[in-house]
C-alpha cells in the first residue's frame, strides 16, 4: 500500500481518511495542528496520541523529510535557503525581513518550464511539481527564524503550472488550525496562464495576483517570454479585468527593467496607455544574467507612469550579494560553484 503524504492534506481530507478507517473526526484537528502548527517530523512526537495510534499513522501516512543544505545571510538581513527534498531534488526559498514584517518567497516547482530569458530558474528545466506540503515546509522553516506575516509565491517555478497543489497549499497555510496566514497576505505571481487565471478567479480566494508583464507590447515580450507566443498582452489585460471584477482584489503588473530593451520613455508611455490606470505596476531591478543588463532608468520610468496616473512602486532589491534571485543559488550549487 502506498502511504499518503500527510503534510499535503487539507483538514477536510484528513477527516475523511481517518473516518474511513474507523477513527474519530476530531483526531484530524489534533494531527493537523501537530503537522502544520508544531511542525513535528515524526508521529511519535504527537504526545497526546496513544502508541497504538502512532502505529496506525505510520502504517497509513508518511512525513516527508527535508534538509537545509545551505543558508546564506545577506548584509541587509535577507536569508537564502537551499533545501533538499526527500527524493534528493533541490529547491530554494528566501526570507526577507522588513520593518513592517517578514516575508518568505517560496518555490512551487523544482525548476521551471516557462523559459523566461532573464530568469535563472529555468536553466535546468522542470524536474517536477512540489506537493502542497513541500511548499508549506518552506514557510514553516522560515517561520522558525522570524515570524512570517507575508508569503509570495515568486520563487522557482510557475505557480499556476502547479495549480492543484498551490491551491491546497493556500488552504493549508490559511487554516485556523495551522499557522493561519491571511489570504490577503499571500501574493501569487504568474507569467500569465490565462485559462488558469480564469479558474483562479472562480476559487473565491482573497489572495493578491501579480502578473509578470515585463514588456509593453507583444513584439518585445515574445523576445524574453515564450509564453507570449500563446497568450497576447490583450488576452492578459482581458483576463485581469475579469479577475478584478470577480474578486475585487487589486492586480499588480510586474515589470523588470532591462537596459536598452524595455526601459525607454517610449516604453513607459506605451505601458501607461496599455494599463490606462486600471492596475498597479511594480518595477523590478534586474538580477543580471545572460546578455541582459540592469537598467538605470527606473526613476525616469516611474516618473512617466505617475504622470499618466499609474500607481507604481519600485521593488527594493534585497539579497543581491547572496544570489537571492530565483534559481541563482541552486544553479551555483548544482554547477559546483558553492
Amino acid at each position: 500500500m502506498n502511504k499518503i503524504d500527510i503534510t499535503s492534506l487539507e483538514i477536510s481530507q484528513l477527516q475523511e481518511i481517518l473516518m474511513s478507517i474507523g477513527q474519530k473526526k476530531f483526531r484530524a484537528q489534533q494531527i493537523f495542528e501537530w503537522v502544520n502548527k508544531k511542525n513535528i517530523n515524526s508521529f511519535e512526537q504527537m504526545t497526546n496520541l496513544s502508541l497504538e495510534f502512532h502505529k496506525i499513522l505510520n502504517d497509513k501516512f508518511f512525513l516527508p523529510q527535508t534538509k537545509i543544505l545551505k543558508k546564506l545571510i545577506c548584509d541587509d538581513g535577507t536569508i537564502k535557503f537551499l533545501l533538499q527534498l526527500h527524493d534528493g531534488n533541490i529547491i530554494e526559498f528566501v526570507l526577507m525581513q522588513y520593518s513592517y514584517g517578514n516575508t518568505v518567497c517560496v518555490s512551487t516547482q523544482v525548476g521551471c518550464r516557462m523559459n523566461c530569458q532573464f530568469c535563472a530558474s529555468t536553466t535546468h528545466g522542470l524536474k517536477r511539481n512540489l506537493s502542497a506540503g513541500e511548499i508549506a515546509s518552506q514557510v514553516y522553516l522560515a517561520n522558525k527564524i522570524a515570524r512570517i506575516s507575508n508569503i509570495v509565491l515568486m520563487g522557482s517555478g510557475e505557480p499556476l503550472d502547479n495549480y492543484e497543489n498551490v491551491l491546497k497549499f493556500i488552504r493549508i497555510i490559511n487554516s485556523p488550525f495551522g499557522i493561519n496566514i491571511s489570504q490577503r497576505h499571500i501574493t501569487l505571481s504568474t507569467c500569465g496562464l490565462v485559462e488558469k487565471i480564469y479558474m483562479l478567479a472562480n476559487e473565491n480566494l482573497q489572495i493578491t495576483l501579480a502578473v509578470s508583464l515585463h514588456a509593453p507590447n507583444d513584439s518585445l515580450r515574445k523576445k524574453i517570454m515564450p509564453i507570449a507566443n500563446k497568450y497576447s498582452i490583450n488576452d492578459i489585460i482581458k483576463i485581469c479585468d475579469f479577475y478584478f471584477k470577480k474578486t475585487r482584489r487589486r492586480i499588480t503588473f510586474e515589470y523588470v527593467l532591462i537596459k536598452n530593451f524595455n526601459d525607454s520613455p517610449q516604453n513607459a508611455i506605451e505601458l501607461a496607455n496599455l494599463i490606462n490606470g486600471r492596475f498597479h505596476v511594480n518595477l523590478i531591478a534586474l538580477n543580471e544574467s545572460n546578455n541582459f543588463k540592469k537598467s538605470s532608468a527606473q526613476y525616469e520610468f516611474q516618473k512617466i507612469l505617475r504622470a499618466h496616473n499609474i500607481t507604481v512602486t519600485f521593488r527594493k532589491s534585497l539579497g543581491s550579494d547572496i544570489n537571492a534571485a530565483c534559481g541563482q543559488l541552486k544553479n551555483s550549487f548544482l554547477e559546483g560553484r558553492l
